[in-house]
């Protein structure tokens, strides 16, 4: 039988956006966690350069795979054998390749709520058993090593997000390894998503990988280097679980794109171009942040990274999906209603994506501002 999927709630809004903008109106993404700069430039000219000379075809490239652990020894202190890499076409189909290679059909899988539509939605399709827990300011929506030690029995797995998606806060080192040495003790498979690593504005995210060398790390180029569209990420598992993981890429997905392979090798190298992108979400989060709480929206996460601001929305509405739609028809902002991440209390909240321009940013308030300011009244 097949089982009933939640849709992804901000596709409709995006669908309404765009469906106004061919109407001639001015619209403002920030429903979608996709960064509104492009690939950077020398990524794009190797790409141009590939284009023009090779023909392509199914590969997994070698060098991009050592250039990924090249990046994880510079950045985390951490080793990771070219091995242990399988390129998937984006950060999706890593975290389907994880769950299916893993886990058993029937296994408990933990997870924060709120947390990213895509772990219910595909462990629900794996036929895995997704367990949500509530996870409030109090912990920063995050999970703790004492809400997994407090499971009885214990899930077979957790899906870890730091930076977070919808909240952008980040689990600190500590209870990083806390939530380690617990998984380790009961047994409990670690599947750690970094796609918002590089995106820090205070301390950077550590990875699993220093505390737990046998965590399975989801990963892409989507984020940090600005290659949404490429549809290129990876999975890192342990030596011993490589070739299932390899075999389960080969059978549902062949292999990742060859020229976005090609082009992210060359990402790599664009560093300088890449945290000017970083710059420019830093001012727009310090914007919000302080104009958000003057429309009333002063009960928000606090977004340690990534590029999003989880904002409490209970004062004006109880449907967060009408209430977006509303603000996008009225003011041509679109926005994510909370919804998506949290099916219990997510229809008080919504979520807001600053991966977009400064000046977006500043038109975005300016259209809301008198929006929000009429409903206080």
């Amino acid at each position: 039988m097949a089982l009933k999927i939640e849709p992804f709630h901000a596709i409709s809004v995006s669908g309404m956006a765009h469906r106004l903008k061919a109407e001639g109106r001015s619209v403002i993404h920030m429903e979608f966690g996709q960064p509104s700069t492009g690939a950077p430039a020398a990524a794009l000219a190797a790409a141009h350069r590939v284009l023009d000379t090779e023909p392509m075809g199914y590969w997994s490239s070698e060098p991009l795979k050592a250039r990924i652990c090249r990046h994880y020894a510079e950045t985390q202190g951490v080793t990771v054998d070219p091995r242990q890499i399988t390129l998937t076409s984006g950060a999706s189909p890593a975290l389907v390749l994880a769950l299916s290679a893993t886990f058993e059909p029937g296994d408990v899988i933990a997870m924060a709520r709120p947390g990213y539509v895509a772990y219910r939605n595909c462990a629900k399709a794996l036929n895995l058993v997704p367990h949500e827990i509530a996870c409030g300011p109090e912990t920063r929506f995050q999970l703790t090593a004492a809400m997994l030690e407090a499971l009885d029995p214990a899930p077979a797995g957790v899906i870890i997000a730091s930076p977070a998606n919808p909240t952008g806060t980040i689990i600190p080192d500590a209870e990083l390894a806390a939530i380690a040495a617990v998984c380790a003790a009961r047994g409990i498979r670690i599947i750690s998503d970094e796609i918002y690593h590089g995106l820090s504005y205070s301390e950077p995210a550590r990875s699993m990988l220093a505390h737990a060398p046998g965590a399975i790390v989801v990963n892409s180029f989507s984020k940090y280097f600005s290659m949404a569209g490429w549809r290129l990420g990876w999975l890192i598992v342990p030596p011993d679980e490589a070739s299932r993981a390899v075999a389960y890429m080969g059978a549902l997905y062949l292999t990742a794109p060859s020229l976005a392979q090609h082009a992210a090798l060359a990402a790599f190298d664009c560093t300088e171009e890449l945290e000017g992108h970083l710059d420019t979400y830093r001012a727009n989060r310090e914007i919000l942040l302080e104009a958000l709480p003057k429309l009333g929206l002063d009960r928000i996460a606090p977004p340690d990274g990534a590029f999003y601001i989880w904002a409490d929305v209970s004062t004006f509405t109880d449907d967060s999906l009408a209430f977006c739609k509303q603000i996008l028809a009225d003011t041509g902002v679109a926005l994510a209603p909370g919804i998506d991440f949290d099916p219990v209390d997510g229809s008080r909240y919504i979520r807001l994506s600053f991966a977009v321009s400064t000046l977006q940013v500043e038109e975005a308030l300016a259209r809301l501002t008198p929006w929000f300011k009429a409903r206080r009244a």
